[in-house]
């Protein structure tokens, strides 16, 4: 090891805070430091290169490497490296906010911009209330998400998180805020009661939970449903087939916003430029970030409907809500070259026509015993993990723990895989690599989950 790359972990190990990190497991080991990418691979301060299997954070949508990114950044840092969106705009700001009011569905035309996915849900929230109050119906408050559902780690964002073991350390939280049953399907028959319901009928269920959370609620105080396309927290929950169709029935009848927060599925995740489009369905706001620029530089926004900005039009009205890097200049100009190669590259057409095959090699593990369910959409996959194939029987959270954090993560990261292996519910695996990934890339996933899945099951 070289005297840099020495201080380089040094550095990490003295006064680098990581998030969402136990630094206990570090205490007698260096912090794995990757320090370079290319394609889908990227290699750690020793020179071993990793297979993305999670496209960073679900973010690198066109791979590692990219020059013209990283050129875009640095023309536009020469011309206007900031000038804040508070009452004036600067070219690239509008020109993304265009392109992206043409790209979402609908009449969703107005862009507000934040640094990212976190701030883009607290800013959904925040215009929801406030455009109640200013067409006249001001009790109308609350916000209605999914169970497991993660939303982000601001207050209010984190409020309307599903996931008890995130929120308890940082209560009490913003008010308001209420759970309804995810769509995990596999799980049918323990979260209604009833057996053997098909995909279609659960998804119907599903949503009228939804329905009678308002009605329980009262109409008059519900503002917003928050939900995901495809859920991420507890592993990928598709919609089943009319979910969100009833949904948006449900919205409608009670004059309810229907956000989709589509940090994760937007921008060629599922396939498609937006979530919504995978399943038909148009939302009033979605909110956005992540692979906008493939995580080359930060950005986030909020779409939202013509008809939420009416209100913001005469008078002295004012949203009174910003963020000092919001729509930054160099992000924006990154997005714009960002969104020029999924259009030169044809990258929601890779996705569309490679997604069956990385569904195959994933359904292609089902003949292992721990593997229970095989899930997701596009490049967006998730594997729960069993005791009992026969029963669904689930770990423990002491099997749990010594299944995901005693071996499984570092497992699969010593054999050349990055992914995710989550408790954040029942134990899963998430598979998400960057948009350019392909067969060749699904076979190594294919073959390093094989190996280390069979593994783990022997130990067990």
């Amino acid at each position: 090891m070289t005297q840099p790359e020495h201080d380089v972990l040094k550095a990490a190990q003295d006064h680098l805070w990581l998030h969402f990190t136990r630094h206990s497991a570090y205490e007698q080991s260096e912090i794995p430091t990757i320090v370079r990418g290319e394609g889908s691979y990227v290699y750690d301060i020793h020179g071993k290169r990793y297979l993305d299997g999670l496209a960073g954070l679900f973010v690198v949508q066109v791979g590692h490497g990219r020059h013209e990114l990283a050129e875009a950044a640095a023309k536009q840092a020469r011309e206007l490296a900031f000038f804040p969106l508070w009452s004036y705009a600067h070219p690239k700001a509008a020109e993304l906010a265009q392109r992206l009011a043409a790209l979402a569905p609908g009449e969703l035309n107005r862009v507000f911009f934040t640094t990212g996915g976190g701030e883009a849900v607290e800013t959904a929230w925040k215009l929801a209330k406030q455009y109640y109050k200013m067409i006249g119906k001001p009790l109308k408050h609350k916000v209605i998400s999914r169970q497991i559902a993660y939303h982000g780690t601001p207050q209010g964002a984190l409020s309307i998180t599903g996931i008890p073991a995130f929120k308890q350390m940082f209560e009490p939280l913003v008010p308001g805020s209420i759970r309804v049953p995810n769509t995990n399907h596999y799980r049918a028959d323990e979260i209604t009661g009833v057996k053997g319901m098909t995909p279609e009928e659960y998804g119907l269920w599903a949503a009228d939970r939804v329905a009678r959370a308002i009605e329980m609620e009262g109409p008059d105080t519900v503002a917003a449903v928050f939900a995901e396309p495809v859920q991420n927290a507890g592993g990928c929950f598709p919609p089943p087939p009319g979910y969100w169709q009833r949904l948006r029935e449900i919205c409608d009848e009670y004059d309810v916003l229907l956000v989709s927060d589509e940090v994760i599925c937007a921008f060629g995740r599922l396939g498609t430029m937006f979530g919504g489009q995978k399943f038909d369905y148009v939302p009033d706001i979605i909110t956005c970030a992540k692979g906008l620029t493939s995580g080359y530089s930060p950005i986030g926004a909020m779409i939202a409907h013509e008809r939420l900005f009416e209100p913001f039009k005469d008078g002295d009205a004012m949203f009174a809500h910003g963020y000092t890097f919001g729509g930054h200049p160099v992000s924006a100009a990154v997005a714009l070259a960002n969104l020029d190669i999924f259009e030169r590259e044809d990258l929601l057409g890779h996705v569309t026509r490679n997604e069956p095959l990385f569904k195959q090699t994933l359904d292609d593990l089902q003949d292992l015993p721990i593997v229970g369910d095989v899930r997701g959409a596009g490049y967006f996959w998730g594997i729960e993990l069993v005791k009992d194939k026969a029963t669904k029987e689930t770990f423990t959270a002491d099997e749990s723990e010594r299944l995901l954090r005693g071996f499984l993560s570092k497992a699969l990261f010593d054999a050349g895989l990055y992914c995710r292996a989550d408790d954040r519910g029942d134990p899963v695996i998430q598979l998400a690599p960057p948009l350019v990934a392909g067969p060749e890339e699904f076979k190594e996933i294919g073959s390093v989950l094989r190996g280390v899945l069979t593994e783990a099951w022997a130990r067990l």
